[in-house]
């Protein structure tokens, strides 16, 4: 039985002897090879089919190549097209490429050096077919109580969740914005015995200060002014469960106090009650802010902080876990394709190129922002440069897609700027073509082509 065909080429030119010898010079077991003399015909195969390479004659009636090539770019940046002229001329080279042509060949052509040239652009497709596969099961098994990661910070953070999640009374939850401390809570409560009870989230920073006491140990009929009725507190309401205390760094020093009181006697006194009530629950608190500077400011009780901190958990900034970004990167597609109802299946290398050069201050949360934001504005279904929001668009395009200034200055070929990125992973990496490799989000044999053809 032959093999079934898991990748396609398409060949567009208006010479129906070219169409029957490349067809027959590039066939292999798993690859379908489509053809069409009609250039517009050729553009229907390429928007139904996805072919992995595209191969187009420079001039034909209606539609020339460099035209055809324009629309390929549009609907999909990641296909290899591979331009053929017999009117070769520097100039339409270097614009070829300008425009995202994988190569430009002067006819006639070798076809020894067309079947390599494509057997290494679908060597490399299998690859990254594969690599997708792959980074899917990868994503499932790295993914731990909705938290993806499969770095050693997170692993690191996934074993001391398992370890505290059955025993804590109380857990403190660092890090900066962004990084997913409320997942953490999350992940704690659920593997904790207070998994049974409700999981309620307070976020001290919204709370008017007056009504803290209030809100956290709930008050008496005529307590204060508007007490119409007896109400119970959010300790109250988590009798039995885990109560999530966000941003506690911007609770007021007296609320601080009282808290204390709580977390050491399990034992809740209503605002103008004197009759203490029972509780059972568990608190995990989060912060952004150093507690340790806040208590030498006197903004952060000293007691408060031991009693809290006594099992901590810090979660990594997304900064010093990049070789997460590829898992991160593939769940959030994985999310917004279903939300937008789009079926989108991957980004463009160059995009991740971008990604990864990122600093990330706002770290995940600007991820997912970031990935939710291209997922909404693309056209096609991979995602490009083009589509990520302006701030970081920007300064890439000249680096990444080799595009004039406003002043006519030339920045060069997408070949020297992809000669230029090689060579700063490469520093980067100290030397290391697996590191370089990784830092460019391709596989090691593909670099070491690369390295080859620009004579590195």
């Amino acid at each position: 039985m032959p093999a079934k065909a898991v990748l396609s080429l398409v060949v567009i030119d208006d010479n129906a002897g070219s169409l029957e010898m490349l067809s027959s010079a590039l066939a292999q077991p798993d690859l379908e090879i489509l053809t069409a003399s009609d250039p517009e015909e050729g553009l229907d195969l390429v928007r139904s089919r996805h072919p992995q390479v595209v191969i187009t004659d420079l001039v034909m009636p209606g539609l020339n190549g460099m035209e055809v090539l324009e629309r390929i770019m549009e609907f999909d940046p990641s296909t290899e097209v591979i331009l053929m002229t017999a009117h070769y001329s520097t100039e339409s080279a270097v614009e070829a490429v300008k425009k995202g042509a994988a190569d430009y060949l002067n006819k006639p052509v070798s076809i020894a050096a067309l079947r390599e040239r494509v057997g290494k652009m679908l060597d490399n497709a299998r690859k990254r077919h594969r690599a997708l596969q792959l980074e899917d099961e990868l994503r499932e098994s790295a993914e731990f109580e909705n938290i993806v990661g499969n770095s050693p910070l997170m692993w690191d953070m996934f074993s001391r969740i398992r370890r505290i999640a059955p025993h804590y009374r109380s857990v403190l939850v660092t890090g900066e914005t962004g990084t997913g401390k409320d997942l953490v809570a999350q992940a704690l409560h659920r593997l904790s015995p207070a998994s049974r009870g409700r999981y309620v989230v307070l976020n001290c920073s919204a709370v008017v200060e007056t009504l803290f006491e209030s809100e956290l140990f709930g008050h008496i009929r005529g307590a204060f002014t508007g007490a119409a009725q007896d109400k119970s507190g959010l300790f109250e309401h988590a009798h039995g469960g885990t109560l999530f205390l966000d941003e506690i760094g911007d609770m007021p020093l007296a609320t601080q106090a009282k808290l204390l009181r709580v977390l050491q006697n399990q034992e809740v006194l209503r605002v103008g009650s004197l009759v203490p009530r029972k509780v059972d629950v568990r608190v995990i608190a989060a912060t952004n802010r150093d507690l340790r500077v806040q208590i030498a400011e006197r903004r952060f009780r000293e007691d408060l902080y031991y009693r809290l901190s006594m099992v901590e958990i810090q979660v990594p900034r997304l900064a010093d876990r990049k070789e997460d970004l590829p898992l991160l990167e593939r769940h959030f597609v994985a999310k917004f394709s279903a939300q937008y109802s789009k079926k989108i299946r991957g980004i463009s290398a160059r995009a991740q190129i971008v990604l990864a050069a990122h600093n990330w201050p706002g770290n995940v949360r600007e991820l997912e922002n970031v990935i939710g934001h291209a997922c909404m504005m693309t056209m096609v279904d991979t995602l490009d440069v083009a589509d990520l929001p302006p701030y970081l668009r920007s300064p890439a395009e000249s680096a990444v897609t080799s595009a004039p200034s406003a002043n006519g200055a030339d920045f060069g070929t997408l070949e020297e700027q992809e000669k230029h990125l090689i060579i700063r992973a490469m520093e980067s990496a100290g030397g290391n073509q697996s590191e370089a490799a990784r830092l460019l989000r391709i596989g090691r044999d593909a670099l070491r082509y690369k390295l080859k053809k620009h004579g590195l």
